[in-house]
This record gives structure tokens, sequence and C-alpha cells, in this order.
């Protein structure tokens, strides 16, 4: 499995965490699907499981998510990765571990801090533009309705039992980065000092010695 993983492919995995909003053309029964799903949303509180990232290069990269509504999210990517995405309910933080960087981002000025947020709710923000169903389950595209030409989200669940299983994040030059969840479902609380990342020591370069 390749590891090249960059930290804008990071940002694209935790940033792409889906809102579910205003409706375009999109039938009554779809509506009721659609609504479903955001109350699926609205009643996750901690939840774990493994996810598998593919960027538009066809590059794989994998680890682990941890969400704790309101507010948190954790993602640790599997080594040889360096790179852990956090929010700790007011920022969204890249660290990479292997060059001691960290760089930090508000976390109500991404997407993720809508699926995080207490009440997750239909507005404006995000336009629904159609539902697509595949056996087993469905998918909800969407984009943002004030910038249609910056790419789209692709938010898939499963349908029985309802989960969320995954998105895809199309880019405006129609490049995909999809990400599968695997085992996702409720897990036990983590503490707030679990979703804090600081900087760290960057890691030593491996030694060849026996």
């Amino acid at each position: 499995m390749p590891h090249r993983l960059t930290r804008r492919a990071a940002l694209g995995l935790a940033f792409a965490l889906p809102a579910l909003s205003a409706l375009a053309d999109v039938s009554q029964d779809d509506m009721a699907l659609v609504e479903r799903a955001r109350g699926y949303l609205q009643r996750i509180s901690s939840a774990k499981g493994r996810f598998t990232q593919t960027d538009p290069a066809g590059h794989v990269s994998a680890g682990v998510i941890y969400l704790r509504r309101p507010g948190r999210a954790r993602f640790e990517y599997d080594p040889p990765s360096g790179l852990v995405v956090a929010s700790n309910g007011f920022r969204v933080a890249v660290l990479n571990r292997r060059l001691g960087t960290l760089d930090a981002y508000p976390l109500f000025a991404t997407p993720l801090g809508i699926l995080l947020s207490k009440d997750i709710r239909l507005d404006k923000d995000v336009e629904i533009g159609r539902l697509t169903r595949r056996p087993g389950g469905f998918s909800v595209i969407a984009r943002d309705a004030k910038k249609k030409n910056e790419g789209q989200i692709a938010i898939d669940f499963t349908d029985a039992p309802l989960a969320l299983s995954g998105w895809t994040i199309t880019n405006p030059q129609g490049g995909a980065t999809k990400v599968t969840l695997q085992d996702f479902g409720p897990s036990a609380a983590k503490p707030n000092s679990f979703f804090e990342l600081a900087p760290t020591t960057p890691a030593a370069p491996a030694s060849d010695d026996n």
C-alpha cells in the first residue's frame, strides 16, 4: 500500500466530512432519506472506525478515525505516515510527527465544524443536488451553494443499518479523493486531552545498524 500522503491530502480527509443542507431538485422521498441521514449524524456522540483514503493519483493511505460530538475528532494515519489531524472543538490541527510541524485552522471555517456542531441542521450553505441509491445504501451529492464551481462531495451511507460509510470529494478539476470507513460505530468517549495536538520533536531517521 503506497503511503505518499501529503498535508493537503490529510486536510482533504478531515475537512470533507459531511454537512446536510438546502435542497435543489430532490424528491419528497429522497428528502425523507436525507432527513433520516441527518438525524443519524445528529445522534452520533462518540464513535471510532478505520478509514482508507485514495487520492486523485491513486495513492492509498489508511488509519483510525475517532469522533466525539460536539466539537472533537481525530484522524491517525498508519505508519510510515507521521500525520495526525485533530479538532479540539475550536481549531483543526495537522501534526506531522516525522517533521515536528503543527498547522492549525479555525474549526468553524471547515465542513468538519458543521458535522461536529451541537445541532446539525438544514440551512442554506450547502446545496444538495441529488441522491443516488445503490444496493444496500445511498449517497447524498452536495456542494457549496455559494461556490458551485469549487467541487462537490458525495456522502455515502449504508441503509440497513443506517450508517456513515464514507465520502468522496471531487475538486474543480475533476480529481476525486475517496474515503471509505470500516467498522465505524459507537465507542467509549476519549478525554479532551486526546484531541489536543502539540508540536513534537522530528522523528529520527531509521538506523541501518542491526
